[in-house]
């Protein structure tokens, strides 16, 4: 099947659409605050010849002119971590304080999490969870190497995550970076639209789903919760949040962002979800020359 072909009505420019999906991927980093600052990673990426550019749209991220950024003097030390460029949409969109009790629900392999660690100054909790097991050892590795003293990371089904072991019945912000089909990964994963099909889109609907119900329900009144994917599909996107909101006591907010995006759509082959989803991004990889990426905010309350 043609998965790219599946979403040309969403999509303005379709020929920049599909180009850009089959151009390699440019290599990003993201400055760790926890050990360094933007100045020391210009000095250190000049002192090893390595090219950069920064994006612009947010502090602390540096395109490389390298193909291995996670290879490099800074990577190896902790001053900067190699991220896709939207992967650090998410978390200043959550925007978590320092001294805050906040859940990454799917936190491996730690880009995110790391950076929330990062935006709360390395106060507080993070409960950075994954229940593949054989994904912690990255989250832990990342974790560490990046010097993240806040988070204790756990290895429970977000679907009925309990709080039982923690000294606090309730998250002031919780980030749900779901599974997903992984479409909008294609320029670093050719190999992604290998074992695709709309029966695995869902049943990892109803995954997410459950997850971000949970998300919601462990946040405390008035907080804060991020739903993000790395796809394109409406699926997995607007028809999840379209039913956590009927089903749970929530709301979307809007929020700013700085990239080139579409709003999120209200409408899927014939299917009609709230119109509070226009307040959603998308983010094709031709608007900025990136992967593709999907982020909601939603207030917990109503």
């Amino acid at each position: 099947m043609d998965v790219l072909g599946r979403y040309e009505p969403l999509v303005e420019n379709v020929e920049a659409f599909r180009a850009a999906c089959e151009r390699p991927l440019p290599s990003v980093v993201r400055v760790n605050t926890i050990k360094a600052d933007a100045e020391r990673a210009r000095r250190t990426l000049e002192a090893s010849e390595i090219g950069y550019e920064s994006p612009g749209w947010q502090p602390g991220l540096f395109g490389l002119d390298t193909e291995k950024p996670g290879a490099t003097w800074g990577s190896f030390h902790g001053w900067w971590h190699g991220q896709e460029e939207v992967s650090a949409i998410p978390a200043p969109v959550l925007d978590p304080q320092p001294g805050e009790r906040v859940w990454a629900a799917c936190g491996a392999p730690g880009s995110k999490a790391s950076h929330l660690a990062a935006l709360m100054d390395d106060s507080g909790t993070l409960v950075a969870n994954d229940r593949s097991l054989g994904r912690l050892s990255a989250l832990r590795f990342n974790l560490e190497r990046l010097g993240v003293t806040c988070a204790a990371v756990t290895n429970r089904d977000a679907r009925n995550f309990s709080l039982q072991p923690f000294d606090f019945a309730e998250f002031d912000r919780a980030l749900v970076d779901a599974p997903c089909s992984c479409e909008g990964t294609i320029r670093k994963n050719p190999d992604a639209f290998e074992e695709w099909s709309e029966g695995y889109l869902d049943s990892v609907s109803t995954l997410q789903r459950s997850i971000t119900e949970r998300a919601i329900q462990a946040t405390r009144e008035g907080g804060r919760v991020v739903y993000s994917t790395c796809t394109f599909a409406p699926e997995e996107n607007e028809a999840v949040l379209d039913n956590v909101l009927e089903s749970e006591d929530c709301r979307l907010v809007e929020f700013d962002l700085a990239l080139d995006h579409d709003a999120g759509i209200t409408e899927w082959r014939g299917e009609e979800f709230d119109s509070s989803l226009r307040k959603a991004k998308r983010v094709y990889p031709h608007q900025n020359d990136t992967g593709g990426f999907f982020c909601a905010r939603l207030e917990v309350g109503g």
